[in-house]
């Protein structure tokens, strides 16, 4: 049977960082590696870094951090299955990673928002767990989370596409953004803007451009 370390090399990581990813063996040492990753803010334009574009350029996002908690998920034997949260228009999505157990689904989740994070696993489908982002999926005071995808199995997808392939991910960004989703919202749901202490509280931030 592989090591860890030895499936994190076949799946095209440098020795090191397959030792690195290796050693998170769960999702809750996956979620403290991910929050330590400095916040990428994009400042020369739009990014979706592979695995080792991300560790190499020590910045991820929400997809890019979610492709590294994929990667130490495969290579500790459990599934690298992505979900998309979708957004109304003038709010962008956000790509959590899933995980299970004990029949329960939980999250592994970078945001530089303290809100939008990591989901313990007690949620009993798919639709439980993206609800439990809904109160703080916010653009200004406007709730914008409106639905959430099946599971992206990142093992039907070559690893040049999301571990090793330089540049931009489009492939994987848009079998994400293209997979079928389910609504979270009634057809006539009348939502309430957050108030004036929830607006404050959602400026909270990690990193600060």
């Amino acid at each position: 049977m592989k090591s860890s370390v030895q499936q994190g090399i076949d799946l095209g990581l440098p020795a090191a960082m397959a030792a690195r990813l290796a050693r998170l063996t769960t999702p809750e040492r996956i979620q403290d590696h991910v929050n330590a990753i400095p916040w990428n803010f994009e400042e020369d334009g739009p990014t979706a870094r592979s695995v080792v574009g991300t560790l190499e350029a020590d910045r991820a996002h929400c997809i890019e951090a979610a492709f590294v908690a994929a990667c130490a998920l495969l290579v500790s034997g459990q599934p690298p299955l992505l979900m998309d949260l979708a957004a109304a228009r003038g709010d962008v999505d956000h790509v959590v990673v899933l995980f299970r157990r004990d029949g329960h689904w939980g999250a592994i989740s970078k945001s530089n928002s303290p809100f939008l994070r990591y989901r313990d696993p007690i949620y009993r489908s798919l639709r439980e767990l993206a609800l439990s982002f809904f109160p703080q999926y916010v653009k200004r005071r406007r709730k914008t989370l409106r639905g959430f995808s099946m599971p992206v199995d990142l093992r039907r997808h070559a690893p040049s596409h999301w571990v090793t392939r330089p540049g931009f991910c489009r492939e994987m960004v848009d079998e994400l953004t293209g997979a079928r989703h389910f609504p979270l919202l009634p057809p006539r749901a009348t939502l309430r803007p957050i108030d004036a202490v929830e607006a404050r509280a959602n400026l909270l931030r990690d990193h600060e451009a």
